[in-house]
């Protein structure tokens, strides 16, 4: 008996759940049942990747559920696949109990869920699982840390996706449908309540300012996993929708270059490892924003990297980058790091070099400038790690026991990835990266490494962050009517 794409798909995308309650059956086989979905989902997304042809499944009628899986869907789920791989590898050792894979799972087959959906109300579905499963892995530790910033994550995401429903519904009275192409006909007030649930679950502009502490306060696998997978099922339906519908792919790009100056701007200045990653995921998801057309191959060479850089900066001695300097860490360890924030910065022949230059090549006139001030900002940012001190023999060796097979997979997928996109070397492509991060670093070692600044944490406060969704939501009045 032949089983056909589209029931092999409804397969993959339940498996995953099924998979996930059926771990806490069998709590001794925990890590080789996630490890193997983990794996599935790897050889789905490279499927896809690889044979992009759209296939499309409607289950039920307009009131029921779209799906769509091509070429950009499978960049976000291989990107899913291999970053869940290695969180998964990386606790390994640690003695994490049956409840920690089965919510990792849960959220992996949720956020997979987001990237082959077409409608609203599935996407709308899948990320209310996203939320409360990543709710359970924050507080996963019990401390009143972990539970505070989860909580506060549950209640700003809860209240965006409010936004989002009642904006799915204007889309339904409009068009009598949930799909994805209804927002083209939709009213304006529609597209604004929709684009407010996602740019805040997104972490986009001043909306997604819940992210850095969430991000940085959170169990380095955890932080791992919300930088790499689990914030883009906010991007992914933005990216879907300005290549589904050309009026709403200037707004799109619009927010992706403010992102990507906000986050970086915050990267550059801040002095704390995580908080400068937290912030540099923010910069990086206005990169997938500010090109659409190829955001599926720059969602991946991210996922990939700041995953690796979430792992190593969990294994340093200190957050604190000043007393970094003071504490060489292992050549080892500097290698891997050096390594990530090169390919981050766009250094040739890992990933991130390709990814950036497809990006230049999908700007549109007016995102070229900003575009260029967020890439030597990513350079100033991640100098402050590529010149911190090393030494062969150090007193800091000791790491986790799952770092090392986590961290290689990682940074052999920035290799692996880097052949996606040859054709981007020539000696235009190569030398502009080049000249960037050289400004980058001698900007850093002559000007920003000397200066102090520290900038207030005020609009990331508890009781500031639902006034920007209101100030996000004016602005988005204004932009869908003009």
């Amino acid at each position: 008996m032949t089983i056909n794409p589209e029931s092999l798909s409804l397969i993959w995308i339940a498996l995953p759940l099924l998979v996930g309650f059926i771990i806490y059956l069998l709590p001794t086989v925990d890590r080789i049942l996630a490890l193997t979905i983990a794996l599935i989902s790897l050889g789905f997304g490279l499927w896809h990747v690889f044979n992009p042809a759209p296939i499309g499944l409607q289950l039920l009628n307009s009131f029921g559920v779209t799906l769509l899986i091509d070429g950009l869907s499978g960049f976000f789920v291989l990107t899913n696949a291999v970053v869940t791989l290695a969180v998964i590898l990386y606790c390994w050792q640690s003695g994490k109990g049956a409840f920690f894979y089965t919510q990792t799972i849960i959220l992996h087959g949720s956020v997979n869920a987001v990237f082959i959906s077409a409608d609203l109300i599935s996407v709308y579905v899948a990320i209310e699982v996203i939320s409360i499963a990543t709710f359970l892995l924050i507080a996963y530790s019990r401390t009143n840390r972990s539970i505070w910033v989860g909580l506060r994550y549950l209640f700003v995401s809860n209240t965006a996706m409010l936004f989002y429903l009642l904006g799915a519904v204007l889309v339904y009275q409009s068009t009598n449908s949930f799909a994805f192409g209804g927002i083209a006909q939709a009213p304006p007030q529609a597209i604004a309540f929709i684009f407010l649930g996602l740019l805040t679950k997104g972490g986009i502009f001043v909306s997604g300012l819940w992210l850095p502490i969430t991000h940085s306060e959170s169990e380095t696998p955890i932080s791992a996993l919300l930088s790499g997978t689990v914030i883009k099922a906010g991007v992914f339906p933005l990216v879907r929708f300005a290549l589904m519908v050309p009026e709403i792919d200037p707004i799109v790009r619009l927010f992706g270059v403010a992102t990507a100056l906000l986050g970086v701007g915050y990267a550059v200045f801040a002095k704390d490892t995580k908080r400068v990653l937290a912030f540099h995921t923010i910069s990086q998801l206005g990169f997938i924003l500010a090109a659409p057309a190829v955001g599926g191959f720059y969602a991946l060479t991210h996922g990939l990297v700041k995953s690796a850089l979430f792992l190593i900066a969990g294994n340093l001695p200190s957050r604190n980058i000043k007393e970094l300097k003071a504490q060489p860490m292992p050549t080892s360890i500097w290698i891997t790091l050096a390594i990530a924030s090169f390919s981050i910065s766009g250094f040739p022949l890992l990933a991130g070099f390709g990814a950036k230059v497809l990006t230049s090549e999908n700007l549109a006139p007016w995102q070229v400038i900003g575009m260029n001030i967020a890439a030597l900002g990513t350079a100033i940012s991640f100098a402050k790690f590529i010149f911190l001190p090393q030494a062969q023999k150090s007193s800091l060796e000791n790491v986790k026991k799952g770092f090392w097979p986590a961290v290689v997979l990682l940074l052999c997928g920035l290799v692996i990835t880097n052949g996606f996109y040859y054709e981007a070397y020539s000696l235009k492509n190569v030398v502009k990266p080049l000249v960037t991060i050289a400004a980058g670093w001698l900007a850093y070692l002559l000007v920003f490494q000397k200066l102090s600044i520290k900038l207030p944490r005020v609009p990331e406060q508890f009781s500031h962050l639902i006034g920007a969704m209101t100030l996000i939501l004016t602005v988005l009045f204004w932009v869908v009517r003009v």
